[in-house]
């Protein structure tokens, strides 16, 4: 590939866009930018607030008391008001300016070719028609038909929801096929978002922002509603029982007090001063500063809360559906097992030296500098085993690479050693394809493959590693004319976290079920689950749940924990099947495709490290450093809150006896009036709140 400002002479194809062209699509389809909610500034959350019942309630009251002129309990009212509004702005408006700094961190640079030269640009400024660089280890920015290209592979795990990387084989005609989704492997389309983890290439863009394939699931979340805390519902339910007690109780004292002593402007205040006594005003100064305090808890275990009230939602959870990869697991490969072709055909036991020939020879067959994370792997078995990759290569250099091919599922990298003699060739791929190269007779063949079949039943994704000789000054037209020598399998998982195990006991053991829903396939998706503690014994595909109808869905979730092969529609089925059950669902995911079930759920729990910005735009909580742990510990610290919160509006309401009966027996007794309307401001608004909020510090 051609370094940056070169100029391309092979062709007009390849000059890509004109500068020219390039600014009048962007003026008429707009900037590469995905679909997302505007910023949430002081205005915007102070608005939200604002709709809070309690809340409007305390605005409302200073306002009746500002309207007959008693300007101080006018003042004090409005004063905790802005108080509560205050404190939700500043946690809430912290928050946002993470989740910023995190979006622009995530935004890619992208290398295009316009006017025949190569510039780096932003990636929002790509456009449709651009000729975008690929190279290992650039994140693609938009949706693109790969027209040349040598050994191209990508992680779309962003969409799919999966690591595992798919081979990409270029289109020259550069036309989109039909039906193409991520995940497939063998097509020409790179997708936005996707991370190449092998070779160079061209892509020409075909979609944009909101056209793409990250986009058009970005924008479908305006379809979906978010659902209330159930907090919120609760006290709206206590405000509006207490509102309808308060209202006739008032009137009634209105109506009395005017009556009885001719004076009604008295006889109002006084009413307002008995509705004030049996409202619980109390509620939404100390629910502001339990839940900012909640947060500021859990942001020490690195979880941010974009709505405070969510962890307490979070703690009131009882399924917590969480993805596989980089949630339970580490989202990295290691070489889980190695068999040597001893091992595997002569029954020969933990054949260490050959051990260590299998992992320097695949170190050769991998990248230098690797970006796959199945090659990374390699090269850190190598380190423990055969001296590094260093080591491994030696002097030699690399002549050729053969990339994988639909024909042959396999690479091979080609070494001139220093001295000369024999070309060396180092292939690994597929398990049938390197028993294919390495001519293995049908009774070793047979071997090979069903010693790899049960590394596959165990959850690893399995390698075959072979080498060969080449008599040539040039190198070999094709892996299939080496003849190769089987060395072995290697078996490589994505590592389960540390503490998830420990954090699935505990969600059982306070009654949260763990379900995993995934991408990957059923026999690595049970092992994971066995390893984390989860119940693997019934697993649901994906293509099982598109023959079942809403009803026979219902009856099978009931009975099991693990769902394999779901494709991103699917997740959001299973949410919603869920809620149909009754049940307060919890969802975590890193993904776009995860984002509709993110916001379906009663609390989407997003991933910040690895989680794309749909992802956690859908969220209402985002851990900050993706580990799954930090869930428990968000629930645990939730029900405390809930808890507390209890205990609190019971002694609010305890306090509020007293208080109602000394506004109401003056004019039962027609004794002088003993609360005077700033008295029970006072009471409610300091003296009580501040007892209350001792409850706020106790373990559940």
């Amino acid at each position: 590939m051609r370094k940056d400002g070169e100029n391309l002479d092979d062709g007009a194809d390849l000059n890509g866009l004109s500068e020219a062209e390039a600014a009048r699509r962007l003026a008429a389809e707009g900037y590469n930018d995905l679909p997302r909610r505007r910023s949430r500034g002081p205005w915007r959350i102070a608005a939200e607030v604002m709709r809070e019942p309690m809340l409007l309630l305390l605005v409302g009251g200073g306002l009746v008391y500002l309207a007959l002129g008693d300007r101080t309990e006018a003042l004090m009212l409005l004063a905790f008001a802005n108080f509560s509004i205050l404190v939700t702005i500043i946690q809430e408006s912290r928050t946002e300016r993470v989740l910023e700094a995190l979006r622009d961190l995530a935004s890619p640079r992208a290398l295009v070719i316009r006017d025949g030269v190569r510039r780096r640009i932003p990636g929002r400024e790509v456009a449709r028609g651009d000729l975008v660089v690929l190279a290992e280890g650039d994140r693609v920015p938009a949706d693109g038909v790969i027209v040349e290209g040598q050994d191209l592979a990508a992680d779309e795990s962003l969409l799919t929801g999966e690591a595992v990387p798919v081979a990409k084989h270029p289109d020259p005609a550069g036309k989109p096929p039909a039906g193409a989704r991520p995940g497939g492997d063998g097509q020409p389309i790179a997708y936005s978002g996707a991370l190449m983890v092998r070779g160079t290439g061209l892509a020409l863009v075909f979609a944009t922002g909101p056209a793409t394939e990250i986009g058009r699931i970005g924008g479908s979340l305006s379809a979906l509603k978010e659902e209330p805390p159930r907090l919120q519902v609760e006290m709206r339910r206590v405000v509006r029982f207490f509102g309808a007690v308060a209202l006739v109780v008032s009137g009634a004292a209105v109506v009395l007090y005017g009556v009885s002593r001719g004076d009604w402007l008295a006889a109002t205040l006084q009413g307002v001063a008995i509705g004030m006594a049996m409202l619980p005003e109390e509620f939404p100064v100390v629910l502001t500063v339990f839940f900012a305090m909640g947060a500021w808890r859990i942001s020490k275990a690195r979880v941010l809360t974009r709505r405070a009230a969510a962890i307490e939602s979070l703690g009131a959870a009882s399924v917590l559906c969480t993805d596989k990869t980089g949630t339970l697991t580490e989202n990295r490969m290691r070489v889980q097992k190695v068999l040597s072709r001893a091992e595997i055909l002569d029954g020969a036991r933990d054949d260490r030296a050959a051990h260590a020939g299998i992992a320097a020879i695949g170190v050769l067959a991998s990248a230098r500098t690797p970006v796959d994370p199945m090659e990374k792997a390699f090269h850190a078995l190598a380190d423990a085993l055969a001296g590094g990759a260093a080591g491994a290569a030696g002097e030699s250099a690399q002549v050729h690479a053969f990339g994988l091919s639909p024909d042959l599922l396999a690479v091979a990298n080609v070494w001139r050693a220093p001295n000369g003699g024999a070309l060396m060739v180092a292939a690994k791929g597929a398990p049938e394809a390197i028993a294919d190269l390495s001519r293995l007779d049908g009774a070793a063949r047979a071997r090979a493959l069903a010693a790899a079949q049960e590394m596959a039943s165990g959850g690893m994704r399995v390698i075959g590693v072979a080498s060969g000789e080449w008599r040539g000054e040039r190198p070999p037209g094709s892996p299939r004319d080496v003849a190769f020598a089987f060395l072995g399998l290697v078996g490589l998982a994505d590592p389960l976290r540390a503490g998830a195990r420990a954090a699935v006991e505990e969600c059982r053991a306070a009654g949260v079920r763990v379900v995993m829903v995934t991408g990957d396939f059923p026999a690595t998706a049970t092992a994971i689950a066995k390893e984390a503690g989860i119940d693997g014994g019934r697993v649901i595909t994906g293509e099982e749940i598109a023959r079942l109808d809403d009803a026979a869905l219902d009856r099978r979730i009931a009975a099991a924990d693990v769902f394999a092969r779901i494709m991103p529609e699917q997740k959001l089925r299973l949410v919603r099947a869920l809620k149909a059950r009754g049940e307060i669902v919890a969802m975590t995911g890193d993904g776009v495709n995860d984002a509709p079930a993110l916001k379906a759920a009663h609390i989407g729990v997003a991933m910040g490290g690895r989680g794309s910005d749909v992802a956690r735009e859908a969220s209402a909580i985002v851990l900050l450093d993706d580990d799954f742990s930090a869930i428990v510990k968000a629930i645990r610290l939730g029900r405390t809150i809930y808890d507390n919160l209890a205990k609190a509006a019971a002694f609010i309401i305890a306090v509020h006896v007293p208080i109602a009966a000394l506004a109401i027996a003056p004019l039962l007794t027609g004794t002088p009036i003993l609360l005077a309307p700033v008295h029970i401001a006072l009471l409610e608004m300091v003296i009580d709140p501040v007892c209350a909020l001792v409850f706020e510090a106790e373990t559940a």
